[in-house]
C-alpha cells in the first residue's frame, strides 16, 4: 500500500496525528496486542479500522487491496471481528466469544484482527481470563482492546500490550470539520462546544436544529431563577421536554437501524441475529445522549457563572458552582433526572437569594 492509501484509510480519524504514524509503522510489523486508550469519538475504533486496512491488505494487488481496505473500513471484512458488552461490563460468555475469537484461524488473510470495545469496564475476573491468551497469542491473530482508561485491575493486561492514547477533539478543529461538512459558523461553533471533544456526538448534533434553542435556554436559566417553587418546576420540566425533543434524531437513527437489520434478517434468513443486542445498545445510547446533554447544560451554567464572578467575586456565587460541579459528578451514578435537575435548580435559587 503506498503512502497515500496508508494515509487514506485514516480519514475519519481527525487530530490524532502522532498516533496515526506510530500506527502506519507498527502495520509492518505488527506486535501480538495493543490498547487504545481514550475518550469517547476521540477517533480509536474509526483507528482500529485503518490499522486493520493497512495489515489485512499487505501484500495484495492493487484491485484486491482496495476491495480489502473498503470492506474494513465499512466493518464488514471476515477477519475483522469487533466485540463489547452488551451491558454495563464484560460478561463472562462475552469474554470467552472473545478469546474463542483469538483462537480461530482467519478466514481469507493471513491476519485476523479482533477487537474488544469498552474493555474498561472489564472487571478482574474478566482480566484474569484473557490473560493467558494475550500471553501467549495465536501467530496470526491480533488483539486490539479500545478502552476510555486503564483501570487499576488492568495494568498487567496493559503491561502485554503496545499503548496508544487518543486524546480529546478540540473545539478548534471540531469547528473547522464541521464547517467542512456544511454547518455555518455559528451552529458549527456551538455544536462544537455542545459535543465535548466527541465526534460522534457532534455527528448527531450537526444536523439538529435546536441546538442553539437548548443552548440559550441554559444561559438564561441563572436570572429567570427565583424563590418561588414553581419555577423551579417550569424549568425542570422545560430542561427535560428540550432534551426529550432532540432526542428523537436518535430515536429515528435507532429505528433505521431496526429496520436493516430486519431486512438482513429476512434476506439471509436468519434470526436472533443480534436484535437484543443493538436494543441493549440502543438503550445504552440514549442514557449517554441524556447525560451528554445535561453535562453541555451544567457546562453552560457553569460558564454563566464565571463570567458573573469575574463582576461580582461572592461566596454565594462560588456555592452555585460548586452545586452544579457535584450535579455533574452525580451524572455518573445514573441518578433520577427530575430529582437532580430540581435539587440543583433549588440550591441555585437559594444561593440567589
Amino acid at each position: 500500500m503506498n503512502i497515500e492509501s496508508e494515509t487514506s484509510v485514516f480519514a475519519g480519524v481527525l487530530e490524532q496525528a502522532d498516533t496515526i504514524q506510530q500506527l502506519q509503522i507498527s502495520a509492518r510489523n505488527p506486535v501480538h496486542a495493543y490498547l487504545f486508550v481514550g475518550p469517547r469519538g476521540s477517533g480509536r475504533w474509526e483507528a482500529a479500522k485503518g490499522f486493520a486496512a493497512l495489515i489485512l491488505s499487505a501484500g495484495q494487488e492493487l484491485n484486491n487491496a482496495k476491495r480489502v481496505s473498503s470492506l474494513v473500513l465499512r466493518g464488514e471484512h471476515p477477519d475483522l471481528i469487533r466485540i463489547e458488552p452488551t451491558g454495563n461490563q464484560y460478561r463472562d460468555e462475552e469474554v470467552q466469544i472473545l478469546i474463542n475469537e483469538a483462537s480461530r484461524t482467519p478466514i481469507e488473510s493471513p491476519k485476523k484482527i479482533v477487537v474488544a470495545d469498552r474493555f474498561h469496564t472489564a472487571n478482574a475476573t474478566a482480566v484474569g481470563r484473557l490473560l493467558k491468551t494475550l500471553e501467549e497469542p495465536p501467530s496470526s491473530t491480533i488483539i486490539i482492546l479500545i478502552s476510555e482508561s486503564i483501570p487499576d485491575e488492568q495494568t498487567t493486561i496493559a503491561s502485554r500490550c503496545m499503548t496508544l492514547h487518543f486524546q480529546p477533539l478540540s473545539s478548534e478543529k471540531l469547528h473547522a470539520w464541521l464547517k467542512e461538512q456544511g454547518s455555518n459558523d455559528d451552529d458549527a461553533q456551538t455544536v462544537a462546544m455542545a459535543s465535548g471533544g466527541d465526534l460522534h456526538r457532534a455527528i448527531d448534533l450537526m444536523n439538529d436544529p435546536q441546538v442553539n434553542e437548548r443552548y440559550n435556554m441554559w444561559q438564561t436559566i441563572p436570572r429567570r431563577l427565583s424563590g418561588d417553587g414553581y419555577i423551579v418546576g417550569e424549568i425542570a420540566e422545560e430542561i427535560r421536554n428540550r432534551i426529550d425533543d432532540a432526542q428523537i434524531m436518535i430515536n429515528q437513527r435507532h429505528v433505521r437501524e431496526i429496520e436493516e437489520l430486519t431486512e438482513r434478517e429476512e434476506s439471509f434468513g436468519i434470526r436472533g441475529s443480534g436484535r437484543k443486542n443493538l436494543e441493549t445498545k440502543h438503550k445504552r445510547e440514549i442514557r449517554r445522549f441524556r447525560m451528554d446533554e445535561l453535562q453541555f447544560g451544567f457546562s453552560t451554567l457553569t460558564k454563566v457563572l464565571h463570567r458573573q464572578l469575574l463582576e461580582d467575586p461572592s461566596e454565594s456565587l462560588m456555592r452555585s458552582i460548586e452545586q452544579i460541579r457535584r450535579a455533574n459528578s452525580a451524572l455518573r451514578r445514573n441518578p433520577n433526572e427530575s430529582l437532580l435537575l430540581q435539587a440543583l435548580l433549588i440550591s441555585l435559587s437559594g444561593d440567589d437569594e
